[in-house]
This record gives structure tokens, sequence and C-alpha cells, in this order.
């Protein structure tokens, strides 16, 4: 008996000290959340002040070093039924015309060729591409076919804004998706009617490249910022002193080549610079996705933000009337309308001078909105004064 009063005793000791330790365990947790957040404000506040640092190779380009768009037209084969119909036209005439051009003849009107698409062949060609070199390319249909799966481009020659040809594509079309049909059920996963030919196009004509002009070389930043420029041309002078670099603009940065320096040693010095990059006050907002997003920098003065919502909704029921039986009266329908409307309590919160991105942040996800309330109440916050911010809406 004692052993089991002492077993008893010592459960209950253990339950009440977990008991205890479960509010200390909330208390650290609480704690710990509290400095991260902290610390995240301290870094955003610095990185507002001081910017960030990146390589110059990630924010600019040298003038001369771009890629040139190729396009082209083609023909996919190999789909399963899933190719252009005869509402596509020019399916026909560019599968006679290919068939010709091996010496078979055929009649394009008796064509039926659902195993065949016609797509739109695009691509990029990279700077200091050498011919040989692989790259890849995107195809679009621009017929009816309902699906590019399981399908493969045929040879098709991809030509500059010149005129000239530059690559030559062809392979497996690869779409990230699929689309089946059984029954008169349908699955669908992604866009089928766009692939990709991974490393599909042979580079067959070069494009040389110029970067130095009258022995100068200019970096392009690839967002133009007055401060980032002139911090670039600073950072320049201080690690290479001897390419005197001087900003033209908010864009482009002026750098001699120093005598005896190649052209490649100049680009790589250049780009390994490190610069502190000024971040802008600006919110880009996305009124079809619901997508925001905040740059640094953006600061709040005194307001006081509140919100509520106001949701109606309208349901219309159907009401039978039926006559009596043995009756020459008709039955009757009528719709009786039920209104609905529900109005939330408004959320207040209280915006302090000078606040910071991480407090906006901290303050908008306890009022708890959605990205939709979330626009209204930035717009608003704009339209009175107190976002310090420029708005971008897409």
């Amino acid at each position: 008996m004692n052993a089991i009063i002492s077993h008893l005793i010592a459960a209950a000791l253990a339950w009440s000290g977990a008991s205890a330790t479960g509010p200390v365990r909330q208390a650290a947790q609480d704690k710990a959340q509290q400095e991260a957040f902290e610390r995240q404000r301290a870094a955003a506040i610095e990185a507002e002040a001081k910017g960030i640092e990146v390589r110059l190779k990630d924010i600019a380009r040298f003038k001369g070093v771009r890629g040139n768009q190729l396009r082209g037209f083609g023909l996919i084969v190999g789909l399963e039924g899933t190719g252009d119909t005869r509402s596509t036209p020019f399916t026909t005439s560019l599968l006679n015309n290919a068939m010709r051009n091996f010496g078979v003849t055929i009649d394009a009107s008796k064509l039926n060729a659902k195993n065949v698409a016609t797509v739109a062949i695009t691509a990029e060609l990279p700077p200091f591409a050498m011919t040989g070199n692989a790259i890849d390319v995107t195809v679009q249909s621009i017929g009816d076919a309902k699906s590019l799966q399981g399908g493969f481009l045929l040879q098709a020659e991809l030509q500059g804004a010149d005129g000239q040809t530059y690559a030559v594509a062809q392979g497996p079309v690869s779409i990230g998706g699929f689309n089946v049909a059984s029954g008169g059920n349908k699955a669908q996963k992604n866009h089928v009617n766009v692939g990709i030919v991974a490393g599909g196009a042979m580079v067959e004509k070069t494009v040389p490249t110029q970067v130095v002009f009258n022995g100068k070389l200019t970096l392009a930043l690839d967002q133009f910022d007055i401060t980032t420029a002139q911090r670039a041309a600073e950072a320049i002078n201080a690690k290479r002193p001897g390419y005197f670099a001087r900003a033209l603009n908010g864009g482009e940065i002026e750098i001699n080549l120093p005598s005896g320096v190649t052209e490649m040693v100049a680009l790589a010095e250049i780009e390994e610079v490190r610069v502190l990059s000024d971040v802008a006050a600006v919110i880009v907002i996305n009124e079809r996705t619901g997508t925001i997003a905040f740059g640094g920098n953006v600061k709040l003065g005194p307001a006081v933000i509140a919100h509520g919502s106001l949701n109606i909704r309208i349901d219309t029921e159907p009401v039978i009337s039926q006559p009596p039986p043995f009756s020459k009266g008709e039955t009757v329908v009528t719709e009786v309308a039920n209104v609905q409307a529900q109005e939330t309590r408004a959320q207040i919160g209280l915006v302090g001078p000078t606040t910071t991105v991480a407090d906006l942040a901290k303050l908008l996800q306890a009022l708890d909105v959605t990205p939709r309330d979330l626009i209204a109440i930035l717009q608003a916050l704009s339209a009175n004064g107190s976002l310090k911010a420029r708005i971008k809406v897409q």
C-alpha cells in the first residue's frame, strides 16, 4: 500500500512539474521570436540606411554585352491526335512545302494531319556565343492544337531582326505538364500549348561583341538610380584606381581602359567590385493577382488605420405553386430574393512616425487583412500623405 501511495505521489509531482514547464517553455519561445524579429528589424534598418552590398555584375552590364532575340516558325510532329485541324490552313501548307523539299508531292487539300502543329519558335542568342554552342528554344502553338505533349520539332531556321539565320533548332518538346481526356472528363496540368526544347538550337553564326568605345568602357545599371551610380564609380576608383570611373548619369558609369590591360581582364576586375546598392522606397501592386511587394526605405507618417468589411449576399430561390387536383390551373414558378448583409467589426491599428517595413509588416499581420484589403489601405495612406513611397500599379 505504501508503495502504491509513493507511486501516486511521484506521478502527481511529475505532472505538476510538467504543467509548470508549459508556460515557461511558451514564454521562452515568445522571447526567442521577439529577439528574432528585433534582429530582422535591425538588419532592415541598416540595409535601408546604407544599402545592400552586391557585386556590380549582379546589378549592371557592360555596353555592347547583350543578347539577341531570334525567331522562326516550324512544325511539331508526333502528336497523339492533338495537333491542328483543318481550321488552321497554313499547317497543311507548311507540311506540303516540307514534303516537297524532299521530293514528295501530295495534294494539300486531302491532308488531315492531326498529329502535326504549327508553332512559333523563339530563342535568345547570348553574348559571346560561338558556332556550335547549344541554346534553349521556346515553342508556342499558333494554330488550334490542343496539346504539344510528346511532340518533336522538325529542323527550323532561327533568324535575327536583320533576316539572317543564326541558329537551327530541332528536338523533342517538353511542356512540363499533361492534358488527358476520356469519356467526357478532362484533366490538365500547366499550359500544354507552350513548351521548350532544351539545348535544341545549334548556333550557326556568331555576333561580334564590342565593349570598348574610344578607349572607354561603359557600365549600365539595370535599374536607374543616381545614388547607386555614384557609389559604383567611387567603389571602382577605390579598388581599381587606374580606371578613373565617373558616373555620367543615374544609369551609366564611364570607365577608362588603362594601357596594357586587356578587355577581358578589365571586365573581370570591374565585375567583382562590390558596391552598396541603394534601396528605393517603392511599393509594387498587381491588382490582377493581389500581389504586393514592399521595397526598403518605405516610411509611414503618424496615422490610424481602421478597416472593416461589408459583405452582401443575394440568393434567388424558386418557389413553385401547384394548382389543386383536377383543376384547370397551371403551375406557377416565382422567384424570391433572399438578401443577407454582414458587416465585420472595424480593426484599428496605430502607425507611429518613421515606421519601418518590419514594423509595417507586423502591424498588417496583426490586422489580418486580405491582399485586396491591403491594396485599399495602402492607396488610402498614399492619398492622405502618410505613406512616403512611390506606388507602382501593374
